[in-house]
């Protein structure tokens, strides 16, 4: 997905370092060659659900009810924290480890799963980095907290010293989630998905953990650093590192609730993009749009970056969307909003080509903006 922006001042994701034109076809041949192995399942009595190849999660058929599982990694926010570190005193990993966390999670929870143990993978350039107590502690503080709001258990996990692997002084972060999907209707693949679901788009907490190569590469355009005030009182790299909102609380609820899922995307990488990932020929009509969080409007304004440059890449505002029908999208905005995240109806589903348009902004994404499968 290349730019429509012509302005020679934008700052792309692209010229940050992260070109998904090559990332993509990768993933795309991961997939190809991973689909080839599920036959193995068969011989210990069980099988794929061949429909959520290509999803956030992968799911396994076990007889009474179903098993997910999802890897994610933090990717660079923890580069974040650690400048701002250096430059405040404070230490951030409590959110880190939150971040951290999200990525799996929300990732998982998009198939209908509730989240039931999670893994730990903290790899650091050297055996020094555990040696700061108060960053230790804060990062095992983090995690353990965001295990609670998410009511699972922390299994356990590796801390492997990479020198020469890892960068000194740096640490790469990643978690491993398994759920449950029991019982067994509460699967959530799209198969359900059809013209006349509505949209309802859940409030993020900011960029959450996608688009930090782009928002570290502004760094070089602000006149005082991660310490140029987004809005007064509040600098830059704090903005940045406010930790990713966990919606599993939101899906539980629902489910609690009887509101059935019928598809979710969880917006991270390629931003409002990822409305599109379901394979099926549907048109997703946005006639509103949330409040954009100052941190992803200031972001924009000085990358210079146009509407669907921004849309393309960062959440701006819809960290997760959930598809239902239409007559339970109110109710679905009140459950979001008794676990204290904000949402709104944003739209429609439609029959019609492949595509997003967000009406009020005048974007559209094609077929042709998002190929992961």
């Amino acid at each position: 997905m290349s730019s429509s922006s012509t302005n020679p001042g934008t700052l792309s994701y692209e010229q940050a370092g992260v070109n998904y034109d090559l990332i993509d076809p990768l993933k795309v041949a991961a997939q190809r060659a991973a689909a080839a192995t599920a036959g193995h399942l068969s011989a210990h009595g069980f099988s794929e659900v061949k429909a959520s190849r290509g999803e956030s999660a992968y799911v396994v058929d076990v007889g009474p009810f179903y098993l997910a599982s999802i890897v994610e990694c933090l990717g660079s926010k923890a580069l974040v924290a650690d400048e701002m570190k250096a430059l405040t005193g404070k230490s951030y990993y409590d959110g880190i480890a939150q971040d951290t966390i999200a990525m799996a999670v929300n990732d998982l929870i998009t198939v209908g799963a509730t989240p039931l143990v999670v893994q730990a993978y903290w790899a650091a350039g050297g055996s020094d980095w555990f040696g700061d107590a108060q960053r230790a502690q804060a990062l095992v503080e983090g995690w353990k907290k965001a295990c609670d709001v998410c009511q699972v258990a922390w299994g356990g996990g590796e801390t492997p010293a990479l020198a020469g692997i890892v960068e000194g002084g740096r640490i790469d972060l990643a978690a491993s989630c398994t759920g449950i999907i029991n019982p067994k209707t509460r699967l959530s693949v799209g198969d359900a998905l059809a013209p006349g679901d509505a949209i309802v788009l859940l409030a993020s907490s900011g960029i959450h953990a996608n688009g930090l190569s782009l928002a570290r590469k502004l760094v070089e355009r602000l006149p005082n650093g991660y310490l140029t005030e987004v809005v007064p009182g509040l600098s830059y790299g704090d903005a940045l590192l406010a930790p990713t909102t966990l919606y599993s609380p939101v899906t539980e609820a629902l489910a609690k609730a009887g509101i059935s899922m019928h598809y979710c995307a969880n917006i991270t990488g390629h931003g409002w993009r990822k409305l599109l990932r379901h394979p099926s020929r549907l048109t997703y009509r946005i006639q509103a749009v949330p409040a954009v969080p100052p941190v992803l409007k200031f972001i924009q304004q000085h990358a210079q970056q146009d509407d669907r440059e921004a849309y393309s890449t960062l959440n701006m505002g819809a960290g997760f969307a959930l598809f239902v029908a239409a007559a339970d999208a109110e109710r679905t905005v009140e459950i979001a909003k008794a676990q204290g995240i904000e949402a709104i109806v944003a739209g429609r589903v439609e029959a019609g080509d492949k595509q997003v348009v967000i009406e009020p902004l005048n974007i559209r994404f094609g077929d042709d903006d998002l190929q992961l499968r």
